[in-house]
């Protein structure tokens, strides 16, 4: 069932849940930060209203830097706000920052520690009819990599506004990764929300499996919980919205409880939630794992759900992963 105690959305299960894009959630946070706190700037590369960033843009005009499709520029403009006492927010596609932009923010940003949050948006395979070229389905594995730099994946708007107002309590650079399609909204304002830390999102008493998901993917791993608690399957579904740094005790304690492991995420299954967890399991405890993701392969133009389902990463693809993972125990 779920969490009681998290205060999650009591309708997530009705045919009609409410939906709303995560990027929504990161204009209305920035918005909020905006009026928080001066020291708070925001740049983006010709994309303001796709990314949200026009909210913050007309309230604070003196505090906006439009840099035109430049992503290297303001890369570097945000590396030397960064270090000169400013909180910058730096949004474009993340396929083009931190995409295009790679080498730039490395040099400038993240070499120098410079407390600059980078605002991915339309991540991953609900991007949709844009096609594989704007699909950042990559762009976690690149960033997880750099040192000393924490990356985010809110699960719902929600969370993404949290996680764009929490990203300015601490010095240092982020990463922050945004949808662009709707997706449902799985917790509420009064869901408690930390940075770093692993929630338990569907409790069982006797859970033969776990699965870790991340982001908006998050609702199909609960919608096959659900069901497969009707064909007496319990399992325990967590939303890891902190990549880096991982919740490593948390992680280990569910695997030990349950002794398998499904990861679920709109990214290649390489180098992303599935491969960082991996990482973590076979240093601590050798456990048997599937992976629900982009399988080494670019996506294409479509629908969304349509996308979802082609590439495996739907309710039933989950319910699949979860009876093969027991089966290896």
């Amino acid at each position: 069932m779920l969490n009681p105690n998290l205060h999650l959305n009591p309708k997530l299960f009705d045919p009609d849940v409410e939906v709303k894009p995560t990027r929504h959630g990161y204009g209305d946070g920035l918005l909020e930060l905006g009026e928080q706190n001066p020291n708070v700037v925001a740049l983006s590369a010709d994309l303001t209203e796709s990314t949200q960033a026009h909210k913050f843009a007309e309230k604070f005009p003196d505090r906006f830097f439009e840099c035109g499709v430049a992503e290297q520029n303001m890369a570097a403009i945000a590396a030397g706000l960064g270090i000169s006492g400013k909180i910058p927010f730096m949004s474009s596609y993340a396929t083009f920052s931190p995409g295009k932009n790679w080498e730039t923010i490395r040099t400038t940003i993240i070499y120098n520690q410079s407390n600059v949050k980078i605002a991915g948006h339309h991540a991953g395979i609900v991007t949709g009819p844009d096609g594989a070229t704007h699909q950042a389905t990559e762009d976690i594995a690149i960033t997880r990599a750099w040192p000393g730099i924490k990356v985010f994946i809110p699960c719902d708007y929600y969370e993404a506004k949290k996680t764009t107002i929490k990203a300015a309590s601490f010095e240092g650079p982020a990463y922050l990764r945004f949808t662009r399609d709707k997706t449902p909204i799985i917790t509420t304002e009064e869901s408690p929300f930390e940075i770093g830390r692993v929630s338990i999102f569907w409790v069982s008493d006797n859970p033969k499996a776990v699965v870790f998901g991340t982001g908006h993917l998050l609702y199909y791993a609960l919608l096959a919980a659900q069901e497969l608690e009707k064909e007496g399957t319990d399992i325990l579904v967590a939303n890891v919205a902190t990549i880096k740094p991982l919740d490593e005790q948390t992680i280990i304690d569910m695997v030990g409880k349950t002794g398998a492991v499904v990861t679920v995420e709109d990214h290649q299954v390489a180098g992303g939630l599935g491969g960082t967890i991996a990482e973590l399991l076979a240093r601590k405890n050798p456990t048997p794992m599937e992976f629900i993701g982009m399988q080494d392969t670019f996506g294409e133009s479509g629908k969304p759900k349509e996308l979802i389902e082609k590439y495996g990463m739907g309710k039933e693809s989950i319910k699949e992963a979860v009876k093969r993972v027991i089966a290896r125990k």
